[in-house]
């Protein structure tokens, strides 16, 4: 029978972050996989447990201890879930997505949260920050941590929502360098499929971040689990943090579309001047073509060729109305 007074770190299996128990919100111990469900069965003790990435035997383990429900565990070991909010008898388990910039590229993971009756479980899948500075942060306000499951619930979500903050913020600062190139000159083909993957990737954040607000709405209100008085107010802090965060996604993805539609204006309007430059010089160019054919003709009666002077005339005459095109050209606007 485990004790609360603190004990040494155990030797932790592969997937296991951190477990530790906690009482008065303050860490007594950290423990074992196998004696987690014994902690968080005393009284005024809560367990935390961290996984990344866990086998199928690990969850099958933390399963035994704390009885969570064999649908669930389903659920976190597949990492394509959608955001929600599901209660399984007296346990509520809530799907999130973390984000993270990945080689430029917006890469997205799962973070799945069991929550019961002395005991929260957070499994990490994917693309994720470690979890220890929102620990660290519980841990220092025992306070807060008192509060138990819902404030470690609140905790968790609260730091992946904050961490959209810093992917948004690397986004926009690219957008904003491709429209003053934009301003400058014709975008590279490069450029243009960068556009396309930015906005494509934002479509993916937003359906990771939309679902989420209707789950921490749910907890704000207590629909389906009694959620503390006092932490309310805190998940609705969360909800509003989405919401901004959904309104940056819109504005960037709408910004991108002007930034691809005026990049296709721009090369649109660069191909039409080229068109312009060269039916004009095309139209210069039929008129000693034309000459030159009439002339080319070979008919045996053509009064210009005996013509002293002739050779020198058509010269003239071509150099007269070449320039003239040239001039109307070149005051509209086409040279």
């Amino acid at each position: 029978m485990p004790t609360s007074s603190p004990a040494p770190i155990p030797t932790q299996q592969p997937g296991v972050v951190m477990a530790a128990a906690y009482a008065d919100g303050r860490r007594v111990s950290d423990v074992d996989i196998g004696e987690a469900g014994e902690w968080a069965h005393r009284p005024g003790h809560l367990v935390w447990i961290g996984l990344y990435e866990p086998s199928a035997d690990l969850l099958g383990q933390v399963q035994a201890q704390f009885g969570l429900h064999p649908l669930a565990i389903e659920d976190a070991k597949a990492a394509h879930q959608r955001p929600k909010l599901e209660r399984y008898g007296d346990c509520m388990f809530v799907v999130s997505r973390t984000a993270q910039l990945v080689e430029g590229r917006i890469a997205l993971g799962e973070t799945h949260l069991f929550v019961g009756r002395g005991f929260v479980v957070t499994v990490r899948h994917g693309a994720s920050v470690s979890y220890k500075p929102a620990r660290e942060k519980a841990e220092a306000c025992p306070k807060l941590l008192a509060h138990g499951e819902d404030y470690i619930l609140y905790a968790v979500l609260d730091f992946i929502v904050d961490n959209y903050a810093p992917v948004m913020e690397t986004v926009l600062a690219e957008v904003e360098a491709i429209e003053d190139r934009i301003l400058r000159r014709e975008l590279r083909q490069d450029e243009v499929e960068r556009l396309y993957l930015l906005r494509r990737d934002l479509l993916r954040l937003r359906t990771a971040v939309v679902p989420l607000v209707e789950v921490c709405r749910k907890l704000e209100h207590g629909d389906l689990v009694a959620i503390d008085d006092v932490m309310q107010p805190l998940f609705r802090d969360v909800s509003d943090h989405l919401l901004r965060v959904q309104d940056e996604i819109d504005a960037v993805r709408e910004v991108l579309a002007f930034a691809f539609e005026a990049s296709l204006m721009l090369g649109q309007a660069q191909q039409t001047g080229i068109t312009r430059r060269l039916a004009a010089w095309a139209a210069i160019l039929a008129v000693p073509t034309a000459i030159a054919g009439i002339y080319g003709m070979n008919f045996e009666y053509m009064p210009e060729l005996k013509w002293r002077y002739g050779y020198f005339m058509v010269l003239g005459g071509i150099v007269a109305v070449c320039s003239v095109l040239y001039w109307r050209f070149r005051r509209s606007g086409w040279l």
